[in-house]
């Protein structure tokens, strides 16, 4: 059984900006899997069972607030009996122009504060992580800033296409694991694509 993590803010005002790009993966998930909503709670809202292949699988959006994410997934994993390695956590990383994806089967948090919370509370960083480029628009203040504001006009029109693909990495992932994933997955986008991405 396997544990697909989306990272984002609760509320209105983060609902539509670039640091909830993993809560936008996970919505697209559950509306393409109709999975069905298991379990509500001031931690993190659970959708599934879903199933691809022969995996079982939950969706998890932490409502914690990015900086203790890692208190929703601490708990829901010790529940379902989940080691580090049964989890793939998706989340927006700067780092990376925007369109662009990577699957990775561990590492450290890169400094970005969710993932830095996850680390903390498992105990590890050895679980696969889905990063989605939101770079590229040269942020004029300060980075907290920018990753809390919404996707600029350009974004949001290729960010449907994101969303898809970052969609069936996390498939891939399941029914192939990290490393059966990763060429796939970690390709730069067809040229089309890449066009989109940045106009």
């Amino acid at each position: 059984m396997n544990l697909v993590v989306g990272l984002g803010n609760p509320g209105a005002r983060y609902s539509k900006t670039r640091h909830n790009a993993g809560w936008l993966v996970i919505d697209r998930l559950r509306e393409r899997l109709a999975a069905p909503e298991k379990k509500r709670s001031p931690e993190g809202i659970i959708w599934g069972p879903c199933f691809v292949s022969d995996k079982k699988f939950f969706l998890l959006k932490p409502m914690t607030f990015m900086n203790l994410s890692g208190i929703a997934v601490k708990s829901v994993a010790s529940v379902m009996g989940l080691s580090s390695a049964d989890i793939l956590v998706v989340y927006d990383d700067i780092a990376l122009p925007f369109g662009r994806i990577r699957l990775r089967p561990g590492g450290s948090a890169g400094g970005h504060k969710g993932m830095l919370s996850i680390i903390g509370h498992l105990g590890s960083g050895e679980f696969a992580r889905l990063r989605i480029g939101i770079g590229g628009e040269d942020p004029a203040g300060d980075l907290s800033d920018y990753v809390t504001e919404p996707f600029s006009p350009r974004e949001k029109d290729a960010l449907p296409e994101v969303c898809e693909r970052a969609a069936d990495a996390v498939l891939l992932w399941l029914s192939r694991g990290a490393e059966g994933a990763m060429r796939e997955t970690n390709a730069p986008p067809e040229k089309g694509q890449e066009e989109n991405c940045r106009r």
